[in-house]
């Protein structure tokens, strides 16, 4: 690591009320629609990250005007869903970003010139033929390297077909993106998709489009026809519940503490560090539940433990706290007992090896594992204490 952290301070216990940071994942959703809307849509607490501010570069690119104060308020002025200008010679850059980079490709389906899409040296590692190849029935064509990484170019097509598509990794990046392509194609596209994350289906629904969906025990079916028109979209960004969970865990780590953080994105696709945590003997306690255009948000209390218990882990659980595993392990290395962890072979297709990253962590702490390419055992130790630099 070349830019390590070092904390000097022991931090004492503490009884306090926070708010977090705007979610990121309605955030870069929120700019895409709302470079498809017509007219000017407005945003409170978006999220003014790398990954945000890459999407908002990206439809400048695409020519949808943008402005952002000091309050980080931001307003997209939508032209409308042909409201894009495919010039010649563009590249839209996704940085870090593989939300924006497998998202946009599914609104870009119809360029009447080839687009390149490149990322940051994590980014272009990635698989991006997990969404060309779903996108290109459509009608695009796609140029990859032959490891399917980026940099990419894409080039769409004036006549769109409708397609069947399965999704069967869990993986809302390229659901999401097969979603975006459907709102471009001629008549309904249908797909069977492992439950994942829903915020494109749910902001969808609250935007009156034409998508639905019925739930099944292993999988949702969705139907999608073409869009003809997206109007504004006023929101305030709810706070992200991956951010909220640093805090969520430094309370469980701490002594005789107490934590309210407000507002935040409770969505049941992402609240499984909630139910892992709840398992391990974490109290945590949702209040002031409420809907907000199609999003479930309330405000999380957590205090500290009187003993952290291990857990074997269901697989179930997995798909919901996908971003959040590396810091659970953490609190699973304080824990009385060995926790299990398996089927998180998605881990590996993140910005890094997130697996081999969290063993080698672990060992340098002081704590046992055993690590494959999908599953991971923690043997936890309760009085852990750490004493020296370990990165």
């Amino acid at each position: 690591m070349s830019n390590p952290v070092i904390i000097k301070n022991k931090i004492n216990k503490f009884n306090k009320v926070i708010t977090v940071s705007g979610d990121k994942s309605l955030s870069i959703r929120w700019v895409l629609f709302s470079s498809l809307a017509e007219g000017v849509s407005k945003a409170k607490n978006l999220l003014i990250s790398q990954d945000v501010l890459a999407a908002i570069k990206a439809i400048k690119k695409l020519g949808i005007k943008s402005s952002i104060n000091k309050k980080n308020e931001c307003k997209i002025y939508g032209k409308g869903i042909e409201g894009y200008k495919y010039k010649k010679n563009i590249t839209i850059n996704a940085e870090n970003s593989g939300t924006l980079g497998r998202l946009i490709l599914g609104l870009l389906i119809n360029t009447s010139n080839p687009i390149k899409l490149i990322g940051d040296k994590s980014l272009s590692k990635r698989d991006f033929s997990r969404v060309s190849k779903p996108l290109s029935k459509f009608g695009a064509r796609f140029r990859l390297r032959k490891n399917k990484n980026l940099p990419l170019t894409i080039l769409g097509s004036n006549k769109l077909r409708s397609i069947k598509y399965t999704e069967n990794k869990g993986s809302a990046q390229c659901k999401s993106s097969v979603i975006f392509g459907a709102m471009r194609s001629s008549g309904t596209t249908i797909i069977k998709a492992k439950k994942s994350r829903n915020h494109t289906e749910l902001l969808s629904k609250y935007l009156n489009l034409p998508l639905i969906v019925k739930k099944y025990k292993n999988y949702d079916e969705i139907k999608i026809k073409k869009i003809k028109t997206i109007k504004p979209l006023n929101y305030k960004i709810p706070s992200d519940i991956s951010s909220s969970a640093f805090f969520i865990v430094l309370t469980a780590l701490s002594n005789n503490s107490k934590l309210l953080i407000k507002n935040v994105n409770i969505n049941p696709s992402r609240t499984g560090i909630i139910t892992i945590l709840k398992k391990m003997g974490i109290p945590i306690t949702l209040i002031n539940i409420n809907t907000y255009k199609g999003e479930k948000v309330a405000d999380i209390k957590i205090k500290s433990p009187k003993y952290i218990k291990s857990i074997n882990c269901p697989k179930k659980l997995n798909s919901g706290a996908i971003d959040e595993f590396l810091i659970i392990f953490l609190v699973a290395a304080k824990a009385k007992g060995v926790s299990y962890f398996k089927d998180l072979a998605e881990l590996n297709q993140k910005e890094s090896p997130r697996l081999k990253w969290a063993s080698y962590i672990l060992k340098k702490m002081g704590i046992k594992t055993d690590v494959t390419s999908h599953s991971i055992k923690i043997y936890g130790n309760p009085n852990l204490k750490i004493k020296k630099k370990f990165l």
